[in-house]
């Protein structure tokens, strides 16, 4: 009988594993992605400008649909008289200066990747070349849940710097090697997203890169990823070795896991220092010396190591062994464990920007949700977290690092020169409109959430939104339900007016009056914008006492907790988005009333602040039943 029992036990665990297990792992890993392996050796030539190459590439095709065909990215070629980037450039009402020069470009100062060869599974394969994109049909389809190995030679000439990549910038940085490899296009559900390179976001795979890069040892090479053969290198990765390697050639071994992109940078003059964040990464800053520059690069470390610190803390570990901050590129750029920085700057304007491409390691590179189609997922999320990461490091009220991009907002909204949020990145009828969208009005998006949520809810769930999707693309409805999920509110409606529409808020106070025996006042509000939101108001009476009351919107089904700051909190019944007036009803005597104003915090995003307030004169009451 004891046996019987026990067996009978055994079966019900085994019955529930088979029902639990697979369910965990679906609830965990519902989405599929692809992966890739890449080893790269590259040889650099400094007296062309040119690259040749080796890259073999292990695919793993882990959709559920065999794929015929593979797209590769070849970036260089966008630096070439009339190419796609270039067209669009002169075809701008506000073109970016520094891509007009595309269309001048001599022979020996453009930009080219050619593949010489390409295998899979040692099978040769079809392809084509369309601009910036490869287009390759296989010998063999690629079934699911199934690796393919891609063997490929391929040149490069690399372009003077135009934008983010290329050679001899305006600071006489030597090379700046981003995009500087033919790169696989990602697959997902969508499909694939082989975008032409026209200048503005990029989209990747998460894999393990390999990069073997030879060039004259004269060169401080910094970049993404482990310097594995440290030891052989020394130049501030390893003690200096025995063995001088100078003159000649020496090759630089990266190792980088978990990464969807890889950049490097070269140069003879590069200084190489490093700081280690307690508890996280190593810090490496690599800059050339310069008597007016360099006492700001040495000066700023310690603020990056505190900004590490609190970023961690605050949006969610950062997950790799390192860092660099390279002085390079055209202004400032984001790349996986790396940024490239113009480094002629004042110490406010140096630590500005290494923030704001540091940040972007949550966002683009640990998230990396699809930057093409959601611009603002990385752009505006990564703008919001450096104003709170800067107000922290200056001391400033973090409440007021985002008016801003608020103001930019509104700029925009007024000279009727907005397109929604859901544009294509490379789609936006001007530069200025991408850049208030994709940085101004994604921080707006974040900012103003905390408004309806409330600010402790926001960044719990920011946390929450890290660690839960990280590593994993998200799209805006895995952040809307991460939100809804920390806050316990409905939040469709919010991400739809603001990502889909342009749409704008505007509330208005009308007449203050009070009840015929003179015990309530009644408060009239009124939406005159299309964008529904809920209304936080205060009343400001003569004794000092200030009264808060929150009108949730119904469409929210609840509404946010009280401010921590708030002494009074009143939550009213919802406002129906269909109606556009409200009223709100108080005990207190008329004359003892002073202000009353919509939204003190200045959070919502209400086009016409204006009409947000009315400073109560006694003398000018009305009367109501």
């Amino acid at each position: 009988m004891a046996e019987t029992r026990f067996l009978n036990r055994v079966m019900k665990t085994i019955l529930l594993l088979i029902i639990v297990l697979p369910a965990m792992a679906f609830s965990q890993n519902y989405r599929w992605q692809q992966r890739v392996d890449y080893q790269m050796d590259v040889e650099l030539n400094d007296e062309n400008h040119t690259i040749t190459g080796k890259q073999k590439l292990i695919y793993e095709n882990n959709s559920p649909e065999a794929l015929t065909q593979v797209f590769y990215h070849l970036y260089f070629n966008a630096f070439q008289p009339g190419s796609a980037m270039d067209m669009r450039t002169r075809n701008l009402p506000d073109p970016d200066s520094r891509l007009s020069r595309i269309g001048t470009l001599e022979k020996d100062q453009q930009g080219f990747q050619k593949v010489k060869s390409l295998k899979m599974n040692g099978l040769d394969c079809n392809y084509k070349m369309q601009g910036t994109i490869l287009q390759v049909t296989l010998p063999k389809a690629i079934g699911p849940k199934s690796k393919a190995t891609f063997e490929m030679e391929f040149e490069a000439q690399v372009p003077i710097q135009i934008r983010r990549s290329g050679r001899s910038n305006a600071e006489g940085v030597a090379y700046s090697m981003a995009q500087w490899y033919p790169k696989m296009c990602n697959y997902d559900e969508e499909g694939w997203h082989a975008h032409p390179y026209i200048g503005r976001e990029f989209y990747g795979i998460w894999g393990n890169f390999n990069v073997n890069i030879t060039l004259p040892s004269e060169y401080m090479v910094g970049g993404t990823g482990i310097l594995t053969n440290a030891s052989e290198i020394g130049k501030g990765y390893g003690p200096e070795p025995k063995k001088s390697i100078s003159g000649g050639k020496h090759t630089w071994k990266f190792k980088a896991e978990n990464v969807h992109d890889f950049m490097w940078a070269a140069d003879k003059d590069y200084l190489h220092e490093t700081k280690q964040v307690p508890g996280g990464p190593v810090l490496h800053f690599i800059f050339q010396d310069h008597p007016d520059y360099t006492p700001h690069w040495r000066a700023f470390q310690d603020d990056v190591v505190r900004a590490f610190q609190y970023m961690s803390e605050n949006f969610g570990k950062y997950p790799w062994p390192q860092f660099t901050v390279i002085q390079g590129g055209d202004g400032g750029m984001e790349y996986p464990m790396a940024t490239l920085v113009t480094g002629h700057r004042q110490r406010g304007s140096l630590l500005g920007v290494t923030i704001h491409e540091a940040a972007h390691s949550w966002y683009y590179g640990a998230l990396a949700s699809n930057e093409s189609l959601h611009e603002w997922m990385d752009e505006g999320m990564t703008s919001y977290m450096t104003a709170e990461t800067m107000a922290h490091l200056t001391d400033a009220n973090p409440s007021d690092s985002h008016d801003s991009a608020y103001q930019n907002y509104f700029s925009i909204v007024a000279d009727k020169e907005e397109n929604p949020l859901s544009t294509h990145a490379d789609h936006y009828q001007s530069n200025r409109a991408y850049g208030v969208a994709a940085y101004s009005k994604g921080e707006v998006l974040i900012a103003q959430l905390g408004y309806v949520i409330g600010r402790e809810n926001l960044h719990r769930g920011l946390k929450e939104y890290f660690e839960s999707w990280k590593f994993r693309h998200p799209n805006p409805t895995d952040l809307r339900r991460v939100m809804e999920k920390v806050s316990g509110l409905q939040l469709d409606w919010y991400f739809r007016y603001m990502v889909q529409t342009t749409e704008t808020i505007d509330y208005s106070l009308g007449m203050v009056m009070e009840n015929e025996n003179g015990t309530q006042i009644i408060i009239g509000i009124e939406r005159k914008g299309d964008f529904p939101m809920p209304i936080d108001l205060s009343v400001v009476m003569s004794d000092g006492r200030i009264f808060n009351h929150h009108v949730p919107l119904d469409l929210m089904y609840g509404a946010k907790p009280k401010p921590t700051e708030a002494e009074s909190y009143v939550v009213e019944a919802p406002w129906e988005w269909t109606n556009p007036y409200y009223y709100v009803r108080l005990p207190v005597q008329y004359e003892d009333v002073t202000l009353i104003e919509i939204d003190p915090t200045g959070k919502l995003a209400d086009v016409n602040r204006e009409n947000n307030y009315i400073e109560v004169m006694p003398q000018l009451r009305f009367y109501r039943e």
